[in-house]
């Protein structure tokens, strides 16, 4: 096994699939049913209940339609470059593993430092929203929480600390504690009552549509279908996080594509019913609110099925943070295995293989910051860590094909010399539209994690510590 040196020393794939089945490997439960329910968790929540009605309104019109089919097509385009990936490496990392192998451990460490402040940051919004939402429906009943602890610290709106972040965060990592096919299993609950909910509303609402709604179409012009593609892009791209289970699926190069390609479909198909059948029911200019599909409901004076969407909304809203809490901690996972951050977080329970630190880890960064930090524009950080990823994963199935055609590939990116470009062209497109002072943030993180790696990292690297033997 040769290993080359210095900072861009590369992880032999056959090294990496040795971590993902020997001792420290993490417990094989996931089917492909599970990956697809774990992407439509991922992917189905607050962009089917709210950014359906805003891009609608702002953006496209009756045309959010097309949005969302040519957003689906250009998330599609990065999808089966992960899907070629986790076919070949399925082990936990995602994008930090595949960029391991194929451009070397700096780069590897630089993406996996991104996605850390991805995933965190993720799980903080998502979690505050839950809040949100959640109060919005406690109103209803008659029940309000206490200004000081019903949002993040704001001294000068009287708020302290978001109190149902916490609990909700609290409660999530109760469950991952439990176990990959525990917790597996109640996500695939979750998911299940929320494909109910959103179909109930597709049925009951296709009654009540108007045509006449749909006139005109593309009232912001074609320019207005592009904006609200590149609005609505960032409503599929939870589907990565798909792909860090990999080391826990059961036949991972048969199924990781069936789940990251199948949970992309079937939100796909959902974003386009509830697009066609909401701008049908309400004049779109109406749309612009914060719960649209309840809304539509309420317009129609269907108020029973209104609160089934609410408890689907909950759901939906909770089993997105529930999958980037997952991501998150295989990640911190895969990195501290590789020692790039301290052994220690990838430490294992015997029974249920379980990474408990790594999962504390990530219950302490979600509950700081949902809890004491508002997050307006920190959010569009975890648009660029994404989108970041992505455009790696695309480049590096290119190279890999380039570089090694002899490796077994369960799945193969069509076209490979274009799809992949499609795929940078469109994240890159997106990654550039983003404010100024998003890209200073990134960079000023980025330069943290420099630090770290010249500090710890490059010194306590497993891969280092082997290349230094082999050189004794």
């Amino acid at each position: 096994m040769r290993f080359s040196s210095v900072w861009l020393r590369k992880k032999p794939m056959d090294y990496t699939l040795h971590q993902a089945s020997g001792k420290s490997g993490l417990q094989k439960a996931m089917t492909a049913f599970d990956l697809t329910m774990l992407g439509i968790g991922a992917v189905i929540g607050t962009g089917i209940f709210v950014m359906t009605g805003i891009v609608a309104a702002n953006d496209a019109g009756p045309a959010i339609i097309l949005s969302f089919v040519l957003s689906g097509i250009a998330c599609a385009f990065a999808a089966l470059c992960y899907a070629e990936f986790a076919s070949m490496i399925p082990a936990s990392g995602s994008a930090y593993t595949y960029s391991y192998t194929v451009f070397g451990e700096l780069f590897a460490w630089i993406l996996g430092w991104d996605l850390i402040l991805e995933y965190g940051l993720a799980c903080s919004v998502v979690a505050s929203g839950w809040s949100a939402y959640l109060q919005e429906l406690m109103k209803g009943f008659g029940m309000q929480l206490p200004v000081a602890i019903s949002a993040a610290f704001n001294p000068g709106k009287g708020t302290y600390v978001d109190v149902m972040a916490t609990v909700i965060v609290l409660l999530l990592s109760a469950v991952l504690l439990s176990g990959v096919k525990e917790s597996s299993r109640i996500n695939d609950i979750m998911v299940l009552i929320k494909i109910g909910v959103v179909l109930l509303f597709v049925v009951v609402g296709a009654f009540y549509v108007k045509p006449s709604n749909w006139t005109p179409f593309m009232p912001y012009g074609f320019g207005g279908v592009i904006k609200g593609a590149a609005t609505a892009f960032l409503a599929y791209i939870g589907f990565d996080a798909v792909s860090s289970a990999s080391e826990e699926v059961r036949r991972p190069q048969r199924d990781m594509p069936i789940g990251i390609l199948s949970s992309l479909a079937v939100c796909m198909i959902l974003y386009i019913a509830v697009s066609v059948v909401l701008t049908g029911m309400v004049p779109y200019p109406q749309l612009n609110v914060g719960d649209p599909v309840a809304f539509a409901l309420r317009f129609v004076h269907q108020d029973w099925v209104a609160g089934f969407v609410s408890l689907g909304a909950i759901l939906g809203i909770t089993t997105v943070l529930f999958v980037m809490m997952y991501g998150q901690t295989r990640l911190f996972f895969a990195i501290s295995r590789d020692g790039l951050l301290p052994k220690s977080i990838a430490k294992l329970t015997k029974k249920s293989k379980t990474p408990v630190i790594s999962i504390l880890l990530t219950w302490i960064m979600a509950t700081l910051f949902s809890a004491f930090v508002p997050l307006n524009e920190l959010a569009q950080l975890v648009n660029i860590g994404t989108l970041f990823a992505f455009i790696v994963v695309s480049i590096g199935v290119v190279v890999l094909r380039v570089k090694r055609p002899d490796i077994k590939r369960n799945f193969k990116v069509p076209f490979i010399y274009v799809i992949p470009f499609l795929a940078v062209l469109s994240c890159g497109f997106l990654m550039v539209n983003l404010s100024g002072q998003t890209w200073i943030r990134f960079l000023i993180w980025f330069d943290i994690g420099l630090i770290i790696y010249f500090v710890f990292g490059y010194r306590h690297s497993e891969l280092g510590k082997m290349i230094r033997q082999t050189e004794k």
